[in-house]
């Protein structure tokens, strides 16, 4: 239905065909206490539908302003202003353009709704030609369009892969987003988790006490399905390893059973880890405000390992933490606190040398490595009720490179694995269609839009080889994929990567495994049963 009520192509010329702003089409705005709080710039009440969005009277100025501000800063948006020869190689890159079939989110024509503006003021034919040569001044409309199509953006960086240039449209989005915030337009899903995060370090808003609570009862949890309780340190001084992971593995339904299967893990290695209530975020909704409210934000965790005197941290399943750490922390927040070393992993001798700059390993990468040197005990026979395939999340996948060491933990706690169509994996991955802060209700046929890609190839495999789940490492994608799988591929679940870890793993001492972690039956257990019960009847 949503793919056969795409819309034609405008017939009128992109310059002359406006967006128009009804229901479901745009993300609900940020309160202006809200962006008073942060001590956001122009922070006032406004209406995306509404004709008049109450803009400051100097806007053009503070705009134009702020545009030539960052472009003296950032080389590569200058850059990327200037090369673009519209060839047209990113053009079906785009999840949002494959869902909408809207010719402006094509990444080069969304990228041109910010270059026509640069063009004029700052390019000899566009002051003198104009129009003719795609150039065009600041008004409302162009200000609302910016905002529309800003946020028909996930900054997945797909097209920048097909790029020959290299253009990054991620960081031309990040900019428009930033400038848009000079003027006070930014959106609610966005700045309410920014806000929460300045004030309790984590995007849910979960304080400290309240925090502990949660991670001690799923610590209960675990032991109801092992008989072990994991221990749960908070807050304590010299340990080696500091463990941070998004708050919504601890709060969100399925990211609690992933968070599960990190602290059976950790307990069966005895690993010398501490948490923080304190750094109790490992993601960053500041990458999607500003630059510099990602850096405030990303600040906490040195700021924590220096505290308590970690050595390294230890991250979790998360996508866009990952993108920030990988390229941005060194600028951001390095160097790294003296006290603080290269990670080796104390169990294989493993220097994680990808990680000497911001002492920071992936999740993913420290498993693969203890199962690479046999230091777990597995049984993938009790994921044996899922045939799982695997979403490469766009920030580890395309910004940090992570393609085949959730593959390897994957091959080896399940029996089952299917890989989507070779073009929507790996660097190629299609978003989960909300990632960016978008990940909000009032624009859900929109995301089921964007969604399309992904879920088309996850349909593909449901068909082919009846694949009824989907792993990922990023806490975003199993809050988005759950809704995108019931829409495209109903039937297949939605889980964390160290989920599956956790059913798989042999605890020592661990009474009789009869539930997954999701507290349901595991394969095969009745039939065992019946099997025993007959054998003693039959003696």
């Amino acid at each position: 239905m949503l793919v056969s009520s795409r819309p034609d192509f405008p017939a009128q010329d992109w310059l002359d065909t406006k967006p128009e702003f009804t229901p479901g089409s745009f993300c609900y705005p940020a309160k202006k206490e809200t962006m008073e709080l942060l001590h956001m710039p122009n922070p006032h009440e406004w209406d995306p539908a509404a004709e008049d969005w109450n803009l400051p009277e100097n806007w053009e100025k503070i705009l134009c302003d702020a545009f030539e501000e960052r472009l003296e800063k950032h080389r590569s948006l200058k850059l990327f202003m200037d090369i673009c020869v519209r060839c047209g190689a990113c053009a079906d890159k785009c999840h949002f353009f494959l869902g909408t079939n809207d010719p402006k989110n094509m990444p080069v024509l969304r990228a041109e709704l910010l270059r026509s503006l640069y063009r004029r003021d700052h390019t000899m034919l566009g002051k003198i030609l104009g129009k003719k040569v795609g150039a065009r001044g600041w008004d409302k409309q162009v200000v609302k369009e910016l905002f529309y199509y800003a946020y028909q953006c996930t900054e997945c960086r797909r097209c920048s892969l097909f790029c020959p240039y290299g253009i990054d449209t991620a960081e031309i989005t990040a900019i428009v987003r930033e400038l848009l915030h000079e003027v006070g337009l930014g959106i609610h899903w966005i700045m309410d988790p920014v806000k929460n995060c300045s004030f309790t370090g984590n995007h849910l808003g979960i304080k400290p006490h309240s925090f502990v609570e949660i991670v001690e009862m799923l610590a209960d949890d675990c032991e109801t399905i092992t008989g072990i309780r994991p221990k749960t340190p908070f807050n304590e001084k010299g340990h080696e390893i500091l463990f941070i992971t998004p708050s919504g593995d601890v709060f969100a339904d399925p990211g609690i059973y992933t968070f599960m299967g990190y602290l059976m893990l950790f307990h069966e290695l005895d690993l010398d880890y501490t948490f923080s209530t304190y750094a109790s975020e490992g993601g960053n909704f500041g990458s999607f405000t500003t630059f510099n409210m990602a850096k405030k934000l990303n600040a906490k965790m040195y700021a924590e390992a220096e505290r308590l005197g970690s050595k390294w941290i230890l991250g979790g399943e998360c996508g866009h933490m990952w993108r920030v750490i990988n390229q941005y922390m060194d600028t951001y927040n390095g160097p790294a606190p003296s006290c603080m070393q290269v990670p080796v992993s104390p169990y294989t001798g493993t220097v994680f040398s990808n990680a000497a700059s911001t002492k920071m390993v992936h999740i993913a990468e420290f498993t693969a490595d203890l199962i690479h040197h046999n230091k777990l005990k597995l049984d993938p026979s009790r994921n044996d009720h899922i045939i799982t395939t695997f979403h490469d999340s766009c920030n580890p996948a395309r910004g940090m490179g992570l393609l085949e060491e959730p593959r390897y933990v994957l091959n080896a706690v399940c029996n089952h694995f299917v890989e989507m169509p070779e073009n929507t994996i790996r660097e190629q991955t299609f978003c989960c269609g909300a990632g960016s802060g978008l990940n909000t209700e009032e624009i859900m046929e929109l995301r089921m839009r964007s969604g399309m890609p992904r879920g088309n190839a996850l349909r593909y495999v449901q068909e082919k080889y009846g694949v009824n789940h989907m792993a990922c490492v990023c806490a975003i994608d199993r809050a988005t994929l759950p809704p995108l799988a019931n829409y495209w591929a109903p039937g297949v679940n939605v889980s964390g990567l160290h989920e599956l870890v956790g059913n798989a793993l042999v605890m020592t001492g661990e009474s009789k495994r009869t539930m997954d972690l999701r507290q349901e039956d595991l394969p095969n257990v009745a039939e065992d049963d019946e099997a025993l019960q007959a054998q003693g009847e039959g003696q």
